[in-house]
């Protein structure tokens, strides 16, 4: 009867464990950060100096491609230019930068793909893949760099990455109010910030149904280990 009850309890601790894990993995890391990584790691290669990662510039980026979201073609292609006071009306004060910090966006890159993409392959095969974004890339007068990256729909792409770059003074522009905080996004994810947007969101339906299955598996198999010892 130990030996059983026994069984039981650590049958109970794993699945208890197995849905923490689960739980957790649903919105870990940031792939907007790990873009700008990546962006400095290639200008390092090329002995440019690093941008600085804005918050402010970054969840303008994502604001970006929200209003893109429409645009992006069965083929991967998509070109969206928003009007130039959307920036100060409307992207501004949707992320919470104080308008009189506003400074100079020297260049963007926007891309999109049917399908997720890791960070090293977004670069690779949605933004810098010709000769302009490359040599947008490694302008030598940006100081700063902001990327923001969202889904189109709830439980399919398409994807949207836009890299914004700023020429403006080094950490006195796109601040964000609340000291720092800003408005936090609901949707998608933008470089700065220590928010954690696993994938932009991907795999919010798969991982719901997996938690949902796993529950169920847990309680029917913990009834019968109860039946079996009672």
């Amino acid at each position: 009867m130990m030996v059983k009850k026994l069984c039981c309890f650590q049958y109970f601790v794993v699945c208890s464990l197995l849905l923490a894990v689960v739980v957790s993995s649903k919105h870990t890391g940031n792939s907007a950060n790990d873009l700008v990584d990546i962006i400095n790691k290639n200008r390092t290669a090329q002995k440019l100096p690093q941008l600085s990662n804005s918050p402010g510039l970054g969840c303008i980026a994502l604001q970006y491609a929200e209003e893109c979201m429409g645009n992006c073609t069965s083929n991967n292609s998509v070109n969206c230019q928003p009007p130039e006071d959307d920036f100060t009306e409307v992207f501004a004060p949707n992320c919470g930068v104080e308008l009189p910090t506003f400074g100079t966006i020297s260049g963007y890159i926007l891309g999109c793909q049917q399908k997720y993409l890791e960070p090293s392959e977004a670069f690779s095969n949605a933004l810098v893949h010709d000769k302009r974004s490359l040599s947008l890339l490694r302008n030598k007068t940006h100081t700063e760099v902001g990327v923001g990256i969202i889904k189109a729909h709830k439980h399919k792409g398409p994807y949207l990455w836009c890299v914004l770059f700023s020429s403006s003074q080094r950490n006195t522009t796109f601040v964000l109010d609340d000291l720092g905080e800003g408005i936090k996004q609901k949707k998608g994810c933008y470089s700065g910030t220590s928010f954690s947007c696993s994938r932009a969101h991907r795999d919010e339906g798969l991982l719901s149904n997996i938690i949902w299955i796993l529950v169920l598996f847990c309680i029917i198999h913990f009834q019968q280990f109860l039946f079996k010892l009672f």
